[in-house]
């Protein structure tokens, strides 16, 4: 056969796998559900939301938990990342449509299948594409959620911590949560923790303004509460000095955690405590109540976390990394007129106004870690805990302090 014959017999090949093709693609599409088709006309993206922007801004907010103005700045960031080429066999969803339908998860936690019909699309493309937005909204804001790294940068939480809190001394406020999940296929009982719930593991350090500065997720819910810090990568950076936060720094831990020279904890409330320990463990709870306030922001703000999660623990990790970068970055753009307000203490009759996170319902989602029964605490860190305490009923005392006690 002539190379003549060859081409000819190519492109006779390629035309009739184009045709082919193209009844594949119109097939395809009378599969598709006809409502599903009417999506651009009728679905929420491009009516209710629209008309929110325009005349409900409160509204708005309360549907994503963000204005429309961040939302379309991160829309800029996240699109490059989620937005897929138009193919033969079929149009790709819209970035903005992603971003929506992915906030509208966090924001309710409602199922995939709720979203497919307020959305009108379809259950399994949500699942395969919401991840994947977990992600880049990640890997856009991560640097919202800072691990400093130079003592500048600690002095300005230590700063805050002494000025808002009457803290000396105060890198930040740990806890941790165990984040419920529904049962993993598969799993045995890796995730199977000691409240008979499947869960991984949340430690966080919060500033002084509420912030997440460090974030370790990803630990087994059957590891022992009292081992999770202990091969935390935070307390592996602090002891290797790879932080360099500064001499004598603490941060504020609670039952759950070991007392250590860098880590204080209140002293143990199954003793009698004389005014002076009482005294400290007020003030040690009153600065590490940031850690607190934290956490029922998050869970106020995205209600995903207020019932066990329904994905895979490797998208759960991916949820939750996104959720504290959101958190960060609404928190430090300050532009979100629907803020969660936190608590506040009234001084003169030693009454604790609750924020407004306290009015939901406590979230079966975020479990706490279970206290540990620490017997022979380091010596070093007594006797800073014991300095810390001197110094609250000395030179540090503050005039209301013994009415809260």
């Amino acid at each position: 056969m002539s190379t003549d014959a060859i081409e000819l017999a190519l492109v006779e090949v390629i035309r009739e796998l184009i045709t082919l093709k193209r009844g594949n693609r119109k097939s395809k599409k009378l599969w598709v559900r006809s409502w599903i088709g009417r999506r651009n006309q009728l679905g929420i993206s491009d009516t209710l939301l629209k008309e929110l922007a325009v005349e409900d801004t409160s509204s708005y907010i309360n549907f994503l938990r963000i204005n429309e103005e961040m939302f379309n700045v991160l829309l800029q960031k996240v699109a490059p990342k989620i937005q897929k080429q138009n193919t033969v066999m079929r149009e790709a969803l819209p970035a903005k449509l992603k971003l929506e339908v992915t906030l509208r998860y966090l924001a309710t936690g409602d199922s995939y299948k709720t979203l497919q019909y307020i959305y009108r699309v379809g259950k399994s493309s949500i699942s395969e594409f919401v991840p994947e937005v977990f992600n880049a909204i990640f890997e856009e804001l991560k640097e919202y959620i800072e691990v400093p790294r130079e003592k500048s940068k600690w002095n300005k939480i230590i700063d805050g911590f002494n000025s808002l809190w009457n803290f000396p001394n105060c890198i930040g406020a740990i806890d941790g949560k165990h984040i419920v999940m529904e049962c993993p296929a598969n799993s045995g009982s890796n995730y199977f923790n000691y409240k008979g719930t499947f869960s991984i593991v949340l430690l966080a350090l919060v500033d002084h303004n509420y912030n997440f500065t460090c974030i370790d997720i990803g630990s087994y819910g059957s590891n022992s509460d009292g081992g999770i810090f202990a091969k935390s990568a935070l307390k592996k950076a602090i002891e290797e000095h790879v932080l360099d936060t500064p001499t004598d720094s603490v941060i504020l831990g609670d039952d759950a955690f070991p007392l250590l020279p860098y880590l204080m904890k209140p002293y143990a409330r199954r003793n009698h405590l004389t005014e002076r320990e009482k005294v400290y463990n007020y003030r040690h709870c009153r600065a590490r109540r940031i850690v607190e306030n934290g956490f029922g922001i998050l869970s106020s703000r995205f209600r995903v976390f207020r019932r066990p999660i329904t994905l895979t623990p490797e998208n759960t990790i991916q949820l939750v990394k996104a959720a504290c970068a959101l958190h960060n970055w609404i928190r430090k753009n300050g532009k979100n007129p629907n803020s969660i307000s936190v608590d506040i203490e009234d001084t003169e009759t030693g009454r604790l106004l609750n924020g407004s996170w306290r009015n939901d319902t406590s979230p079966t989602g975020l479990q706490n870690l279970e206290t540990i029964l620490q017997r022979n605490s380091n010596i070093e860190a007594k006797d800073k805990r014991n300095s810390l305490a001197d110094y609250f009923v000395g030179e540090g005392a503050v005039v209301w302090q013994n009415r809260m006690i």
